[in-house]
């Protein structure tokens, strides 16, 4: 969870920074650095996971109570049109068939907390299909949640590449590679890069690589 912040916060300049602008040495803290949306919701996901304690029937519930808390301390980070008006006008909070890339953003405490990968999925979509609940966002949540379980249980890279390309088959293609989407890769007309099939391979590629 620390580590997902950390990269929030590092890579915050760069969102709107055309890809081939971006360099690959850069000071990861500067001025410009900020937390944004997604380091909130990540602390809403970890505090869901704490105060439920163990109670999967709480979850979602709670969930959505801690997102709108904590966003509402943080109101100006960022957020997406759609999640904004699930988080703040008041009484709407339904799921709203979203695969944007919060989805993925958000989960890793998932990753932390699971016993198991049954408990990967079973708690990556109680928390996530409040608010993302098409296939694309589910599954992107699920991925990334799996990722962090398996490096956490001791899985090395090439296990966890195997286990990731259940979700992303593009993992298996040999010219998927970091070195071949820098310089091809980031903001879109088409806002490809903001949903979790138009991100979260990308980034999973990237810790791989």
């Amino acid at each position: 969870m620390i580590g997902a912040i950390i990269g929030d916060i590092v890579g915050s300049r760069f969102e709107f920074v055309e890809d081939e602008k971006r360099p690959k040495r850069f000071a990861l803290f500067t001025p410009n650095c900020r937390a944004t949306d997604d380091s909130f919701m990540t602390l809403a996901v970890a505090k869901t996971l704490l105060i439920a304690n163990g109670d999967k029937q709480k979850l979602g519930e709670l969930a959505v109570k801690f997102m709108k808390e904590i966003a509402h301390e943080h109101p100006n980070t960022g957020w997406g049109g759609s999640f904004y008006k699930w988080l703040f006008v008041p009484g709407y909070c339904v799921p709203y068939n979203s695969y944007g890339n919060g989805a993925g953003m958000r989960i890793s405490p998932v990753g932390w907390v699971a016993e198991s990968e049954e408990e990967v999925k079973e708690l990556s979509k109680i928390v996530t299909e409040i608010s993302h609940n098409h296939p694309e966002g589910l599954k992107g949540a699920e991925a990334v949640a799996m990722g962090v379980y398996l490096a956490r249980i001791g899985k090395n890279k090439e296990e966890m590449r195997q286990r990731l390309q259940e979700y992303y088959p593009e993992l298996k293609n040999p010219y998927f590679t970091i070195s071949n989407i820098h310089g091809n890769y980031g903001y879109d007309d088409y806002g490809h890069w903001v949903t979790c099939q138009g991100s979260i391979p990308q980034a999973l590629i990237a810790f791989l690589d």
